[in-house]
C-alpha cells in the first residue's frame, strides 16, 4: 500500500532491458553517440517538429537549466504558488539563473488563469532600473495538484505571455501523464500551446534519472550546452539516458506506463469518495489523489502500513488536513483495493 510517490516505483522492465543492451558495447562519449542522435531524432518526431533536446540526470536541473536560458540574473519568473520551482527546488531556479526572482501566484488547483497572471504583472509594472522585469512565465503539465491544463487554457495563457513578451517555460515532470489523460497530443500540450522549452520528464514515470530539455526553436536554445556542462549535466556516458528514452518512448510504452498510472489513481479517488467522511480535494486527473480523511485517520492508516504524505501548500483549502496519494506504473489494483478496505476499516472505528 504504496502511495508515497511514482519516484518510489523502480524502473519498466523495458527500460532495463534498453540499459544492459546499451551496456553491450563501447560507444563515443557525452552524447556523441547513434543511439543519442536516434533518441534526439524521435523526440522531434512525437512534437511534430525539429526542436534541440538536451538529455539531463534530474527535473531540477532540468528546470533550473532551461530557466536560466529564458531570463536574465535580474529577470522575473512568474509561477504557480505551489509549482515545484517554488516549492521544491531548494532555490534550484535562483542559483542556476543567477539570481532571477520568482513570482508566485495562486489559483485554484495549482493552475494559474490569464486573469491572475495578467494581475500579477499589473503589480509589478516596469519601473528600470529599481523592478525585475517580467521574463518568463513557467507552467506545470499536469499541475502539482493532479490537474491538467487543456490545450485551449495553455494557448490562452501563453497569448498572455506573449502580449507581455514572456518566454514560456513548462514543468513537465508529468507530462506523460498529461498526454495520456487529456487525449491531446505532445505537440499540441506544448509548442503549439505557445510553449518555448519543455522539461520532459521519465523520471517519474518509468525511467531512472532521465529527463529531456526540449527546445521547440534550437535558436532559443542559445548556450545551454554550456550550461549543462557547468551544472555537471553534461554525462560522459549519455547513452544510458538516451537508452532509457529510447525504451520509453518505443512503441507508445510512455503513454502505456502513464495511462496505468492515471488508471490506479481513478480507481482509488472513485473508492474514497464512496467511502463517508472522506472529502477529494482536486479532481483526480492523472496519478494523484488528494485525499482529506477524517480526523485521526490518516495517522492510523499510516501505523497500519500504508505510506503517503501529508500536502500543505500556500493554496491549502484543507488547513494542513490533505494527504497526497500517488500511484505508479506499478501500482495494481489488488494494492488499491486493499488500501480502500483498510481506509473503510478505519472510518468505522
Amino acid at each position: 500500500m504504496i502511495f508515497a510517490s511514482d519516484n518510489w516505483a523502480g524502473a519498466a522492465p523495458q527500460v532495463m532491458e534498453a540499459l544492459a543492451r546499451a551496456n553491450e558495447e563501447p560507444a563515443p562519449a557525452y552524447g556523441g553517440d547513434a543511439l543519442t542522435r536516434r533518441v534526439e531524432a524521435r523526440i522531434a518526431e512525437i512534437f511534430e517538429r525539429d526542436c534541440a533536446v538536451f538529455f539531463v540526470a534530474t527535473g531540477g536541473a532540468a528546470n533550473g537549466l532551461a530557466l536560466s536560458v529564458l531570463t536574465p540574473p535580474y529577470g522575473m519568473i512568474l509561477c504557480h504558488e505551489e509549482s515545484h520551482i517554488q516549492m521544491d527546488e531548494c532555490g534550484g531556479p535562483e542559483f542556476f539563473t543567477g539570481g532571477a526572482k520568482l513570482l508566485p501566484v495562486a489559483g485554484r488547483a495549482a493552475k494559474l488563469t490569464p486573469d491572475a497572471v495578467r494581475a500579477a504583472l499589473a503589480g509589478f509594472p516596469h519601473r528600470p532600473p529599481h523592478g525585475a522585469p517580467a521574463a518568463v512565465l513557467s507552467l506545470t503539465q499536469a499541475s502539482e495538484c493532479g490537474t491538467l491544463y487543456s490545450a485551449r487554457e495553455l494557448m490562452d495563457l501563453c497569448a498572455v505571455a506573449r502580449e507581455n513578451a514572456l518566454a514560456v517555460h513548462m514543468d513537465g515532470a508529468r507530462f506523460a501523464n498529461a498526454v495520456a489523460a487529456s487525449g491531446a497530443s505532445p505537440a499540441e500540450l506544448s509548442w503549439k500551446a505557445g510553449v518555448d522549452v519543455l522539461c520532459f520528464g521519465g523520471t517519474k514515470n518509468g525511467c531512472l534519472a532521465a529527463e529531456a530539455v526540449v527546445f521547440f526553436d534550437p535558436e532559443k536554445a542559445a548556450d545551454f550546452e554550456f550550461r549543462r556542462k557547468r551544472a555537471g549535466h553534461l554525462w560522459s556516458k549519455m547513452r544510458f539516458i538516451a537508452a532509457q528514452f529510447d525504451a520509453y518512448l518505443a512503441d507508445g510504452l510512455w503513454l502505456d506506463l502513464a495511462t496505468r498510472a492515471n488508471a490506479m489513481a481513478g480507481r482509488l479517488a472513485g473508492g474514497l469518495s464512496a467511502i463517508d467522511g472522506v472529502e477529494i480535494a482536486y479532481p483526480a486527473e492523472i496519478n494523484e489523489v488528494f485525499a482529506i480523511f477524517p480526523d485521526g485517520v490518516a495517522d492510523r492508516l499510516r501505523a497500519a502500513g500504508a505510506t503517503f504524505y501529508p500536502w500543505v501548500t500556500p493554496g491549502d483549502p484543507a488547513g494542513g488536513r490533505m494527504q497526497r496519494l500517488i500511484a505508479s506504473f506499478g501500482t495494481t489494483g489488488e494494492d488499491v483495493d486493499a488500501f480502500l478496505a483498510l481506509v473503510r476499516e478505519m472510518t468505522q472505528r
